[in-house]
């Protein structure tokens, strides 16, 4: 996942997620659903590594994953997948505070990371490449995370925020087609906008909107992840192919205190 917009502590939403995955196309994944053998678990599946990038547990548990864009750093020898970080917590039963702390240890096994984990009472961040070095809990109100630190204002992540910011809490239960469209941004930033991040200059173009196309990479999918106060949950995905067209859609209204089946 390149890029996810995050609300907190909205009276009755508490969590709102809208967040787009960039991958290789040729990378293999299993689109969003729940596991066989952990039907109580959302979430997609990287088939190379088994891991994830972005999913829900019963409890309203929840955790995201981006990667740190550092091209030209090599990955430290024999690294874990970063996705095992987001699987690990959703499996698990460890809170969110103390699931960062354990992770903060040895945050330095993985190749760059940012990491969001929490419920419908708390959220988490820990990026590994954050020079405050500690996970620290985020209390209410809206975040965006791409290939950064969070919050650091990308012109992409300040477009994606602007638009959401506007979207009322309620309408993305009620439409998230809405959201799948604020979240279909192909609008690239202008050149003297682009950070510098150490790739190409056509490369930082291309990567530059909240929704990427092209052949090899681009946006495989889009997630919405809507928990309301009662912890009724709306968790909802939209792929895409190479082009950018859409192809399946998932959605699973999931009650209160309800099992996924």
């Amino acid at each position: 996942m390149c890029i996810a917009y995050l609300s907190l502590g909205h009276p009755q939403w508490p969590v709102l997620i809208a967040a787009n995955r960039d991958e290789f196309h040729a990378r293999p994944t299993r689109a969003a659903g729940p596991w066989p053998a952990r039907p109580d678990v959302i979430a997609g599946q990287d088939l190379n590594a088994g891991g994830a990038w972005l999913g829900w547990a019963a409890g309203g548990r929840f955790a995201l994953l981006t990667n740190y864009r550092e091209p030209g750093l090599p990955t430290p020898p024999h690294a874990p997948s970063r996705g095992v970080l987001v699987r690990d917590y959703l499996l698990g039963s460890a809170s969110a505070a103390d699931y960062s702390q354990a992770i903060a240890r040895r945050a330095e096994d993985w190749a760059g990371f940012n990491l969001i984990t929490g419920d419908a009472h708390q959220a988490w961040y820990l990026g590994n490449r954050d020079p405050a070095g500690s996970p620290r809990a985020l209390p209410p109100g809206r975040y965006v995370l791409s290939n950064h630190l969070l919050d650091t204002p990308w012109p992409k992540s300040r477009r994606l925020r602007e638009a959401l910011d506007a979207l009322p809490a309620a309408r993305w239960a009620q439409s998230p087609d809405e959201v799948f469209a604020l979240l279909h941004d192909t609008t690239q930033a202008r050149a003297q906008d682009l950070p510098d991040t150490g790739l190409a200059a056509a490369r930082e173009q291309l990567l530059s909107s909240p929704f990427i196309i092209s052949p090899d990479y681009g946006t495989r999918c889009s997630t919405l992840i809507a928990i309301q106060a009662d912890g009724a949950t709306l968790f909802s995905e939209q792929s895409y192919d190479a082009a950018g067209q859409a192809t399946e859609r998932h959605d699973w209204r999931l009650p209160a205190a309800e099992r996924v089946r």
